[in-house]
């Protein structure tokens, strides 16, 4: 940080930067509290000795902003921002870290700019979609905080059971664990009266899982989806103990009871905890600006604020086909773990994004479009049948590999899927 940018909000860090200026410009101490006391936009250090606090003041309890810009095209474009205000026990980053974050409902597409503030960089299509979103992250804050429960990131221990015998009727699931003792959680939020109870009940018996409701109306659509909390009950795990931190938790904030501040203009907001001119550009939403094409990638559109960006090249419609048979095979080979089919999985999807945006108009018609990279066909099944072994499959992902490195440039969009099928083919060489 540049001294310059330095802007104090206390007597404190007045003298503070008096000293460093002292130094750095050679100059005398009375005139480097002058200078100190204007960065502090005070006129005089007398001044700023009647008009700052001696030091700051400390919060009664933490907090954090949230911020979701948004813009309304069947109000006639009307734009705005919407920032919520979430009162904590503990600072975010002490509830749950930074990366940890990225995995919590509501918070996949925040990003963080201040101690004290988080904003996303898309654009919202609503005032009461930007809203929901902000009280879903804040509904999910709420559950951490009460339940003591983390977001579940190691893939390449999520339970078997949960995969080949999967919990009849499962909608919106989450995974979780308890840092206590390591158990993990599933939190299942499907739409209210849609589960099958016996189904369910049998579920349970074949597994030895126990699967509980709770009257709490959960985090992703209070009061439309219902609470279901799944933990192996052949473990010492007391769920108990966890239904009733949940069921003693506040009824869930909604976007119909809006509490936080609503702004009619894009103009950037700044939180308390913004004190140079890097912060300010920090804050700035991304998807106020327009993308641009560089050598490398293309945005997916240009529209202000696409910040989704792919390769400068392609891959062909041949070239499609063939990664994705490689890719559908792979992922209903026998060898094949969790964690690697999830890898594959997110790839796939990319790669028909991609696909959409390459192929010209009328060169695919739906039915095939879908055959790509999702719908079963004999092609497939020929390949299947001949990736009998983990090498087999891991030859099949290096040639896919090629074929991606091939076709489009390096480039961060690139290398990004490349590493979803390097950590595949890690995750089969240790399974050998």
């Amino acid at each position: 940080m540049l001294i310059e940018d330095i802007k104090p909000t206390t007597l404190t860090g007045v003298k503070r930067l008096a000293k460093q200026l002292k130094k750095t410009k050679s100059i005398t101490h009375s005139e480097a509290l002058e200078l100190a006391s204007k960065s502090a936009n005070c006129v005089s250090f007398h001044h700023a000795q009647r008009t700052l606090p001696v030091r700051s003041a400390s919060h009664s309890s933490p907090y954090v902003l949230l911020t979701i810009y948004w813009s309304d095209r069947k109000r006639g474009h009307r734009c705005g921002r919407e920032t919520l205000r979430v009162e904590l026990t503990k600072p975010i980053l002490e509830l749950c870290d930074k990366s940890g974050l990225k995995y919590v409902r509501g918070f996949g597409n925040l990003r963080i700019v201040a101690n004290d503030h988080f904003i996303c960089d898309d654009i919202a299509p609503s005032q009461d979609y930007a809203r929901d979103r902000l009280c879903t992250a804040e509904r999910s804050l709420r559950f951490m905080e009460h339940t003591g429960l983390r977001p579940y990131r190691n893939r390449t221990t999520y339970p078997k059971t949960l995969i080949e015998d999967k919990l009849p009727d499962s909608d919106h699931a989450t995974s979780w664990i308890d840092q206590g003792n390591g158990q993990f959680i599933l939190i299942d939020e499907p739409y209210g009266g849609v589960p099958d109870a016996s189904a369910r009940a049998a579920w349970a018996v074949r597994t030895g899982w126990r699967i509980e409701k709770s009257g709490w109306p959960g985090m992703y659509s209070p009061y439309d989806c219902d609470l279901y909390v799944g933990a192996d009950g052949r473990s010492s795990y007391d769920l108990d103990a966890l239904m009733g931190k949940i069921e003693s938790m506040p009824a869930p904030t909604v976007s119909d009871h809006w509490t936080g501040e609503s702004a009619p203009s894009w103009e950037t907001f700044l939180s308390p905890m913004v004190k140079t001119r890097q912060d300010e550009r920090r804050a700035r939403c991304k998807g106020m600006i327009y993308p641009s094409a560089s050598k490398s990638t293309v945005p997916y559109n240009y529209n202000p604020g696409c910040s989704q960006r792919r390769p400068n090249g392609e891959l062909g419609i041949e070239g499609h086909m063939e990664a994705g048979r490689i890719i559908k095979a792979a992922m209903r080979s026998k060898t094949l773990r969790y964690a690697a089919y999830s890898r594959l999985n997110s790839l796939r999807s990319v790669l028909e994004d991609w696909l959409a945006l390459e192929i010209r108009r009328g060169e695919l018609d739906s039915p095939e479009f879908y055959d790509v990279y999702y719908r079963w066909t004999d092609e497939d099944q020929s390949l299947l049948e001949g990736l009998r072994f983990n090498d087999d499959v891991i030859a099949a992902l290096r040639d896919l590999e090629q074929k991606l490195k091939r076709a489009y440039p390096d480039c961060a969009p690139l290398r990004k899927q490349l590493r979803r099928v390097e950590m595949s083919i890690s995750l089969l060489q240790k399974a050998k």
